[in-house]
């Protein structure tokens, strides 16, 4: 029985439909090269799906991670010490007996130095010299939480009956993320007076409220979404349907270190 494609063509094994359609039945393949054409096809399956499975990756338009070498890492770490220590890539190197250009290609990750110069620098920073491998060898933050194990914590909000409870946390990185789970009881009362670094965004799953952000207010009800600039005056302005939950996620830069 010949297969059909959509258009009702017939269709040939390991041959594409508009060329199964244009070429006379004498000259259509043997049933023996067609089940050799079939096999080889299939054996490049596997290869071709690892391909593509190399290939997949998120919606976001977020660049691509950058993987450290362990000379930047080094570096990295160096210069952090150096600088807990206030002291001077010219204080390091006179300490250490190496140049001021060789510790600047160090802690730029430009260079692989001896061992003989990594504990000479360990010295004078005061650390043993496997802290300075450390942070190559430390892994990415993870935060797990389960259901109702969130850190219930106290914010402006709290005076007037919002509940704040954490559900993650990130340790380094150069962007602080805190993820909010909100909760509006009956007690609770409006506050449009909220005011902070960074973005945020918020996602309502029961309830309803109004939501001022500055000059302009929305009606969100169970699966609206809202993100915006936080340095404006935000806040629930009315309390529509109580009690109410919502996500509140803000997202602001790090102070850099010094």
């Amino acid at each position: 029985m010949p297969s059909f494609d959509d258009g009702g063509r017939h269709a040939a094994p390991g041959f594409c439909h508009w060329q199964a359609w244009l070429l006379p039945a004498e000259r259509l393949p043997l049933s023996a090269t067609r089940r050799d054409a079939e096999l080889t096809d299939t054996s490049r399956k596997p290869a071709a799906r690892a391909e593509a499975a190399e290939d997949l990756s998120t919606g976001s338009g977020a660049p691509l991670a950058n993987e450290r070498t362990l000379e930047q890492a080094l570096g990295l770490q160096v210069r952090s010490l150096r600088r807990d220590l206030d002291l001077t890539v010219s204080d390091v190197a006179s300490a250490a007996g190496i140049s001021v250009g060789m510790l600047s290609k160090i802690e730029n990750g430009l260079i692989s130095p001896s061992l003989a110069t990594l504990q000479s620098i360990a010295t004078v920073l005061n650390v043993p010299i496997s802290t300075l491998f450390s942070s190559f060898e430390e892994k990415r933050d993870c935060s797990f939480v389960p259901a109702g194990q969130g850190v219930h914590i106290e914010r402006r909000g709290t005076k007037v009956g919002h509940q704040y409870e954490l559900l993650g946390h990130a340790l380094g990185g150069e962007v602080a993320v805190e993820p909010y789970l909100i909760t509006l009881s009956e007690e609770a009362v409006p506050y449009t007076g909220f005011r902070h670094a960074g973005v945020e965004f918020i996602h309502m799953l029961t309830g309803e409220v109004v939501y001022r952000h500055g000059d302009r207010a929305y009606h969100l009800r169970p699966g609206d979404s809202l993100l915006f600039d936080s340095a404006a005056t935000h806040g629930p302005e009315e309390l529509v349907v109580r009690p109410m939950t919502y996500l509140s996620i803000i997202i602001y830069p790090r102070e850099p270190e010094r």
